[in-house]
């Protein structure tokens, strides 16, 4: 942790980042005790949503960590591209780009396992901040030394290549085509390249293979930061928030086509689960982009970008901080006099206050982690 002031950001992208990472910061709750409580039916289906599928198919909870990586892509044209622009050349970045992608791998073998805490052979070394460190640090490179184009072929070759591989790879005692979590190419190859212990045993839904999608994710993000840094002269605000609808609204209808072919699945990351997630990433970029940065209300947001501008903190601090000892230290003796359903809400919300303030200690006094 180091003190810095925060360079010119995007107050939409930060805003948005923080409205992901609160939901996987303690926001999920809300509705999952509020459903418990309640009985409620709305408040049932969408407790229901904050959950992953067992397999295939797609829930909001699944969008969370997508939308995260996708976010991490409209970002790098602000930084890297201005810095292209001022003749830096992409030698003399690569460097960071590798070290902050690396830095990511270790916080999460750090995140799974503790310092020194766990057997070396029971260590588990894939994790969501290692998808988005080395899923980030090659969509970069690819932003580093390709045109325009260029990436749109990486792009599409990223997607068509794995949709093949899975299809046509036989695996051993499988044979070829099978997308179940026992018979899968992703899963096979895991289990012969990843030391230590994959995450479901025969399966990590973070494993190597497939990142290899994953970085088609980012790359989605970095199309979509490409349009919002274009000058206005060329495209004005309103069209760019029109651009980000249509290419949503297209990304989900091929998603779905593909869907019948190789199916939705956050675990595989397959071809359709990056379209159909990076749809639903566009389009919540193009109404937070509309709200904030055309409308211009920017009032509400200091609650979310007080979380997004230390995304990685709040993800991580968890592991070292009580949150939830301190919430009840502070609150439970008063929430004890309440009825139980206001006693279990009341604990969400005293939790998510203590979390938060925090939070806006780090942000009022500009304590920003930088990787």
């Amino acid at each position: 942790m180091k003190e810095s002031t925060p360079p010119q950001r995007l107050l939409s992208l930060d805003t948005l980042r923080g409205f992901d990472m609160f939901w996987i910061s303690g926001g999920e709750e809300i509705f999952a005790v509020l459903a418990k409580v309640t009985g409620w039916s709305w408040a049932i289906f969408l407790a229901h949503q904050f959950t992953h599928p067992d397999w295939n198919g797609f829930r909001a909870y699944d969008l969370i960590f997508p939308t995260f990586l996708f976010m991490a892509g409209v970002s790098v044209p602000f930084s890297l591209g201005s810095r292209l622009e001022k003749g830096v050349p992409p030698s003399d970045l690569i460097r960071k780009v590798i070290q902050r992608g690396l830095i990511l791998v270790l916080l999460g073998i750090i995140y799974n396992n503790g310092i020194f805490e766990t057997e070396w052979h029971n260590m588990r070394y894939p994790s969501v901040l290692a998808r988005i460190g080395l899923a980030g640090m090659f969509a970069q490179i690819i932003y580093l030394y390709t045109g325009k184009k260029a990436r749109w072929i990486w792009f599409a070759g990223l997607l068509i290549g794995y949709y093949l591989f899975m299809q046509f790879y036989p695996v051993p005692g499988c044979g070829a085509g099978l997308m179940t979590i026992e018979c899968n190419p992703a899963s096979y190859f895991d289990k012969m390249l990843i030391p230590g212990r994959l995450h479901l045993g025969i399966h990590d839904p973070e494993g190597l293979v497939s990142t290899i999608p994953a970085i088609a994710t980012a790359l989605m993000g970095i199309f979509a930061g490409e349009l919002l840094r274009t000058s206005e002269e060329i495209i004005s605000k309103n069209m760019k928030v029109i651009y980000l609808l249509f290419a949503g609204i297209v990304s989900l209808l091929v998603c779905l086509v593909w869907d019948y072919f190789f199916p939705i699945n956050k675990n595989l990351w397959t071809s359709s689960f990056v379209l159909c997630a990076g749809g639903f990433s566009t389009l919540l970029l193009a109404l937070f982009y509309w709200i904030v940065d055309v409308l211009n209300y920017r009032r509400w947001t200091l609650f979310f970008v007080v979380i997004g501008m230390n995304s990685i903190v709040i993800y991580m601090i968890g592991r070292f901080i009580s949150f939830s000892y301190t919430a009840e230290a502070l609150f439970g003796g008063i929430l004890s006099y309440f009825p139980h359903p206001v006693e279990a809400m009341g604990e969400v919300f005293a939790f998510l206050a203590v979390q938060w303030a925090f939070m806006y200690l780090l942000y009022r006094n500009k304590l920003f982690l930088k990787v």
